[in-house]
């Protein structure tokens, strides 16, 4: 390591989030370009750096900073050069020059100390003085912060966090009770407060850890999909996360229960939040349930009418559900594949439009919209466009539209709700005034949502709302074995695996490096030619992220057959992520801020919005070292551009797990089975694997394997309250 002294003359580039920067240093009159991640840094200040000379490949030389401190301006010509930098607004390089040849080496003791004699320059009133003052005093105090944040472990853009939200309080709160950060600051969970608290020296035992440690257990219970867990599950979680008796954690129950932070319903404990939303959406479903006095008489005249224009022949479930639409303001029609759904919603949508109604349509994700679109003519977007998201505060989520301004529309159609968890669900719900038709549509038996809730599970589980069961196979879907199989796989009947088939396929291999051989075979040269598609659009799915078959594994292979090292392709290593231009990705969480556009050809920005969302596949069309960014093209050509220092939500999508895939559709997919957790290894994730396909499926793997998951019905029990919320608001409204 070697250590350079010397002012910042220029800054280049700096990351806002985590501090990257890219600076030039003066240093023995010579220039110096400069990067590493640096708390505070400003133009024209002294520095001591400590670090090593590097050779970028198309910067040349550079220094890379490890350890960097301040230093106080040791001449008149460096305290000139500091204060006329603009790191101190108000002051530029002639009123610097007026201040030090009025204090000379005096002058930052007299900022400091004496403010009020700046106003002895010419240009500076005593107001602007001790604004002067104010900025070299704040500046300092976030140095100083930040060196004491560090030495807890906080990262750059963490501390910088902490010190907007409390300002000179961190060091009462870090001391006294870090656990406070977890409730205030996104991006601070329970381990990060816990690993502080226990540097600071707080006890194991406290009533602060305790508490933060039940909040965690249930925010960690809703990222399963719970929306409650029971008391016992609860106490054994947290005392194990804790490493304490349950006897200590159940005494906090009450005074989390006083602030209003869980709430207790006879053996279920919820995180308010959640309770609350429950309620909610219970409620709002049930406002919904309006009643409209529509003779049958008039409703088959209408779907004759329909039915000469169009040429559909609705089956006897099919009339029911267009009967149970126009007679009810709400109304759920589940199905498996085959089964006639998109017909149906076809003549629902004709129904209406003849009676002059205005018709939305929606999704919860781009892929699974832009499907209904095709299927219907008639224009889908996603939930989260139909409400006008606009970001909301950081880290939240905020829609346009809702309760003050609800969606104008006669009739709402929403598809693959079991996509859709309940914060989605309250949000929609918010948005949608009694008098308009609620239409939720969406096969039962895939795998429940990704976020918390079980929302089409539990209304239907109800048995309070009318539900339109379609369980006839078309004849024309009779002749694709995939619904076939996927229906007999949905009872538990056994496949028979003879290849015989047109599109579902099962190659018998029973090792794991084989079968990536198999699968790569598959995709580079066998299947785009069978099913006309190019091999980015097949999909690998896979039960698991980790193993020898699983997606980490799979995609470092994949990328090396699919989209090899190229000199004319730019990459960039992420933690354990390698990109390059051209890779297959998906975004892993939803990020309501990030922003995207849609571009000419000429590059013209002509559309934009906010949103990128958990389970979004993209293309990364370029790498941009010097500018920091990567840019990935998502659905509809949406470009959206991520700092390279913030790729933590992007993973390669080659493969993906089974739950990943939900509401997506693939000209063809590829499912590699080995074994796995039995909990894991069930009929509901072979279902909803197989039903993927839009025209072939391919298994590679152990047939005993695939045998067991058809005659597993296990599957982790996901807590959720709402088909109880709404049968007591029903039965209250009984009374």
């Amino acid at each position: 390591m070697e250590t350079i002294k010397g002012y910042v003359e220029h800054i280049i580039f700096r990351n806002a989030e985590n501090g990257y920067t890219v600076f030039v240093l003066i240093c023995d009159e010579e220039e110096l370009t400069c990067v590493g991640t640096l708390s505070v840094i400003s133009e024209g200040e002294n520095i001591e750096a400590v670090g090593e000379y590097t050779e970028h490949p198309m910067y040349g030389r550079q220094f890379a900073v490890k350890e960097l401190r301040e230093c106080e301006p040791e001449d008149e010509i460096a305290m000139e050069r500091y204060l006329g930098s603009g790191a101190i607004k108000g002051i530029g390089m002639a009123l610097a020059a007026r201040i030090v040849r009025r204090f000379k080496k005096d002058t930052f003791r007299i900022i400091e100390e004496e403010p009020e004699r700046l106003a002895e320059v010419k240009g500076i009133s005593e107001r602007k003085a001790q604004e002067i003052s104010a900025q070299v005093a704040e500046k300092r105090e976030l140095r100083q912060a930040m060196i004491f944040l560090q030495q807890y472990g906080i990262s750059l853009n963490l501390a910088v966090k902490i010190y907007g939200t409390y300002q000179q309080e961190i060091y009462r709160v870090i001391k006294e009770n870090p656990y406070q950060l977890a409730d205030d600051i996104q991006g601070v969970g329970f381990k990060i407060a816990d690993e502080i608290a226990a540097k600071v020296g707080i006890r194991t035992d406290s009533d602060f850890r305790i508490r933060s440690g039940i909040l965690y257990s249930l925010l960690q219970a809703a990222s399963d999909g719970h929306t409650f867990l029971p008391k016992d599950e609860l106490l054994q979680r947290t005392s194990t996360l804790l490493g304490i008796e349950t006897e200590l954690i159940e005494e906090q129950f009450m005074n989390l229960a006083i602030e209003r932070k869980i709430m207790v319903k006879g053996e279920h404990i919820y995180g308010a939040a959640y309770y609350y939303m429950e309620a909610s959406v219970a409620e709002m479903l049930k406002a919904l349930d309006v009643k409209y006095d529509v003779p049958d008489m008039e409703i088959e005249k209408q779907i004759r009418r329909i039915e000469k224009q169009t040429g559909m022949e609705p089956d006897e479930m099919q009339m029911l559900a267009v009967k149970e639409a126009v007679k009810n303001g709400l109304l759920v029609i589940t199905g498996g594949p085959g089964t006639g759904k998109t017909t149906t919603i076809n003549a629902i949508i004709k129904y209406f439009e003849l009676e002059g109604m205005d018709i939305f349509l929606g999704a919860p994700t781009g892929r699974a919209a832009k499907r209904m679109s095709e299927t219907t003519g008639y224009e889908a977007r996603t939930i989260h466009r139909m409400l006008e998201l606009n970001g909301g505060m950081e880290g939240s989520v905020g829609f346009s539209r809702n309760g003050d301004n609800p969606l104008e529309t006669d009739v709402i159609i929403i598809d693959e709700m079991s996509m859709v968890d309940l914060h989605l669900m309250h949000a929609l719900l918010k948005a949608v005034v009694a008098g308009t038709r609620l239409i939720l549509v969406g096969d039962v038996n895939q795998l429940p949502s990704v976020g918390p809730g079980s929302i089409l599970k539990d209304i239907i589980a109800s048995e309070r709302f009318p539900v339109v069961k379609l369980t006839k196979i078309f004849r024309q879907a009779t002749q694709s074995d995939i619904i076939v199989n996927a229906h007999k796989i949905n009872r538990g009947e056994d496949v028979v695996l003879d290849n015989k088939s047109m599109d579902f396929f099962f190659l018998k291999r029973y090792e794991a490096d084989v079968i990536i051989n198999v699968v790569i075979q598959l995709i580079a040269q066998k299947l785009p030619k069978f099913v006309d598609a190019s091999p980015f659009d097949i999909q690998v799915l896979t039960p698991m992220r980790k193993g020898l078959l699983g997606v980490e594994r799979l995609n470092g292979i994949l990328q090396q057959y699919l989209n090899p090292k190229s000199k004319d392709k730019k990459e960039w290593e992420a933690g354990e992520h390698l990109f390059r231009e051209g890779d297959k990705v998906m975004q892993t969480k939803n990020n309501y801020q990030l922003e995207w556009e849609i571009r000419s050809r000429y590059g013209l920005t002509i559309d934009k919005g906010l949103g990128v969302f958990n389970g979004d596949m993209g293309i990364i069309r370029e790498i941009n070292e010097y500018a920091e960014k990567m840019t990935v093209e998502f659905d509809e050509g949406r470009m959206v551009e991520y700092s390279l220092r913030s790729l933590e939500e992007l993973e390669l999508a080659y493969a993906i797990t089974i739950h990943k895939s939900q509401g997506s559709e693939y000209p063809a997919v590829v499912i590699p089975l080995l074994n796995g957790p039995r909990m894991l290894m069930n009929r509901n994730l072979l279902y909803t694997a197989v039903t993927r396909a839009r025209k072939c499926v391919t298994l590679v793997g152990d047939e005993n394997t695939f045998n067991s998951m058809i005659h597993n019905t296990l599957q982790q029990k996901r807590y959720s309250g709402l088909a109880e919320e709404i049968k007591g608001i029903s039965a209250l409204t009984m009374e």
